[in-house]
């Protein structure tokens, strides 16, 4: 039986690192459906798909953290047994650091490298008005706010229809969180920022510096709050750069990434933050 939490394949004998990566809020895997193909050899990557969105939109989506960090762990806990990285944009960056934090606590093997992107560090609070139990109208607003989202899907009444239950559930899951002070972690991160993004600001993103006693670095690439997109064949580039270090010594053809720029991916959830 299909694994539901992986959009492409599940890991089997992967030869490199493992790149395990997680949505923005509103978003779906398929905003990593091109990723496969432009990493190097040495990074396999596979888009994890949350409930209530792609492949599972008729699952119930979850709308707290710590819940869906536990039932991520649980999804991968049989495949840690080979070196791995986890990526995530926005709320995706949110949940990549938690997981973390989660494995850690349960004892599993921790990644080689985490990588956050366009994500406001943990311990600070969110200053947007929380909007996930607001009327329908206010969070389309929202989204309007945001960017990302083409205006004819804004504009489909019956499409908007079906995606509000996951886009509050993300919603509350950001506005529900509570962070809770723990030692750092001793995982090597990276931390992503777009240098024309309204959304976090780079005072925002030097704070997740903190959260690690390993080493860590700020990398802030061209673009607004989607530079995930825009600038994809950065941020995969060096992505690959980081890991090639832990990659096996025994892979013919680990290199430095060589990723070509692509245009955003088109997919029937909405980015949201």
């Amino acid at each position: 039986m299909r694994n539901r939490w992986f959009y492409q394949a599940e890991p089997q004998d992967d030869a490199g690192v493992r790149l395990f990566c997680l949505p923005y809020a509103g978003g779906s895997a398929s905003a990593y459906r091109t990723w496969r193909d432009l990493a190097p050899d040495h990074v396999h990557v596979h888009p994890l798909e949350l409930p209530g969105r792609g492949a599972r939109w008729g699952e119930t989506p979850v709308s707290k953290l710590p819940l869906i960090a536990d039932m991520l762990a649980d999804a991968l806990a049989g495949h840690l047994d080979r070196p791995y990285a986890l990526f995530g944009h926005s709320m995706g960056g949110l949940i990549a650091f938690e997981l973390t934090r989660t494995l850690r606590g349960r004892g599993l093997p921790q990644p080689v490298h985490l990588f956050v992107s366009g994500s406001a560090a943990p311990d600070l609070p969110r200053t947007r008005q929380p909007i996930h139990a607001a009327p329908d109208v206010d969070v389309l607003e929202e989204l309007r706010f945001l960017g990302g989202t083409p205006t004819e899907l804004l504009n489909d009444a019956g499409l908007m229809e079906l995606l509000l239950p996951a886009l509050r559930a993300d919603f509350s899951l950001l506005e529900t969180y509570q962070y809770h002070a723990q030692p750092p972690l001793t995982v090597p991160l990276t931390v992503f920022g777009g240098n024309a993004d309204a959304l976090v600001a780079s005072e925002k993103l030097h704070r997740w510096l903190r959260q690690t006693s390993a080493a860590s670095r700020l990398v802030v690439l061209p673009g607004e709050h989607f530079f995930l997109h825009s600038a994809v064949a950065d941020v995969i580039a060096t992505i690959a750069d980081a890991l090639v270090a832990v990659a096996p010594k025994d892979l013919p053809h680990a290199h430095r990434g060589v990723a070509r720029p692509v245009g955003p991916p088109r997919s029937p959830s909405l980015p949201g933050t």
